[in-house]
């Protein structure tokens, strides 16, 4: 497998989200989305992608969205993997005397793992459990 960095094709990232049941947004708005993304990660197994996740945000506040690993890769690692390069992509953005926050809304069910990777749990009453990380306090 292999890690692509902004690369996803809007057809690929239909795909994706669809693979695990959520819907997808307009055309133009998901055009537009990617392509107003800070930082897309994919990971692709023969030129196939298996997963994906995208960092948007100003520098200093970043929001991680579409978190994807298809079903039938799920339990292996990779989301895993996904998140911390997303991470490792914001802490290289953050200047050494900076500090950047990290925020997210989990899919129900999706809590703990967030949690295992250092994020705190924000209760929402409206959307779930959004989640917060703080890079470098």
């Amino acid at each position: 497998m292999e890690f692509r960095e902004n690369e996803l094709s809007f057809s690929d990232y239909c795909d994706l989200r669809s693979s695990v049941g959520w819907n997808n947004w307009f055309e133009s708005q998901s055009r537009r989305a990617l392509e107003n993304s800070l930082y897309v990660l994919t990971l692709e197994e023969k030129g196939r992608p298996v997963a994906m996740g995208r960092l948007i945000g100003d520098g200093m506040y970043y929001l991680m969205v579409d978190v994807v690993v298809r079903p039938e890769y799920q339990g292996q690692g990779l989301g895993s993997a996904m998140v911390d390069r997303l991470l490792a992509y914001v802490e290289a953005m953050t200047p050494a005397d900076g500090r950047s926050s990290v925020q997210l809304i989990a899919e129900p069910g999706m809590e703990g793992f967030y949690l295992k990777k250092g994020f705190k749990q924000i209760p929402h009453e409206f959307c779930g459990s959004a989640f917060r990380k703080i890079i470098r306090k």
